[in-house]
Order: C-alpha cells, then structure tokens, then sequence
C-alpha cells in the first residue's frame, strides 16, 4: 500500500496516462471522441501541476532554510 502514495510512482503513473490520452486524442475522429480526451488531458495536466507546484515550494523552501 506504501507503494500506491509514493509520490514519484504517483507521478509516473500520471505520466503514463497523460502519454496515452494524448496519443487516443490525436488518433479521435470525432469531435465528441477529441473533445473527451482533451478534458481528460487537461484534468491529467492539472494533476500533474499540484506535484511540481509542491516540489517547487519545497526547493524553495530549501533555499530558504540553507540561508539561515
């Protein structure tokens, strides 16, 4: 079970999903099937910003501790 919230397993698990969304979206014929796939792709990309965005308020929290 502590496999599953690892964060890098979390994220590459996401990044597999958003490579195979975007590849089903550019082989979509209708604009039903894209349109489907691009909200897919964007909920996946959204995902995926929370990840970098608390990595980033961690390097940054990083330096700021490496100040003192």
């Amino acid at each position: 079970m502590e496999k599953i919230m690892d964060p890098e397993v979390l994220m590459e698990g996401l990044l597999k999903e958003l490579t195979k969304a975007v590849q089903a979206m550019s082989k979509a014929k209708s604009v039903e099937e894209k349109l489907e796939y691009s909200k897919i792709v964007y909920n996946l990309s959204k995902s995926l910003d929370v990840f970098f965005n608390i990595i980033s308020d961690f390097v940054d929290m990083g330096d700021d501790l490496e100040e003192f």
